[in-house]
């Protein structure tokens, strides 16, 4: 498990970044920081990412589905949709989107790897906005 604090401007806010591949929870832990979380957790499969939510609920989570512990990460989202009022927004990564149950995967956006890691930054962006400001940014563009 790590944890990796930026500077101040937390946009994002906390962020649970379960990924099981080194290289790819490295870049996305940058890319996220650089975007504004205030926090990035990172797990690397189910055990330690039970563990970190016992305690916190995070803003967002970003999710595997294919971890090395098990090939049904997908199943969290169903857990962490439990945690609570407040529900994390869910980003599921996985390059295999079609093994995720249809009834999951209207519970956040997917990305199929590889994928763009600007275009999730921007989908994050974009939800984190509050609904006023997404509001008025349509109503500019139809304008």
């Amino acid at each position: 498990m790590g944890r990796r604090k930026p500077s101040k401007n937390g946009g994002l806010g906390r962020v649970l970044l379960v990924e099981d591949e080194p290289l790819i929870a490295l870049e996305l832990e940058d890319a996220l920081l650089e975007a504004g979380a205030s926090e990035v957790l990172r797990c690397a499969g189910i055990a330690e990412t039970m563990q970190e939510l016992e305690g916190n609920t995070p803003d967002i989570v970003i999710l595997d589905v294919h971890l090395t512990d098990a090939d049904d990460g997908w199943a969290l989202a169903e857990l962490i949709s439990q945690l609570g009022s407040r529900r994390p927004q869910i980003i599921f990564s996985t390059g295999a989107p079609q093994d995720i149950p249809e009834q999951i995967a209207a519970m956040g956006r997917v990305f199929a790897k590889p994928y763009d890691t600007g275009a999730l930054i921007e989908a994050l962006k974009e939800n984190t906005k509050p609904v006023g400001a997404r509001l008025l940014e349509k109503l500019r563009g139809a304008a």
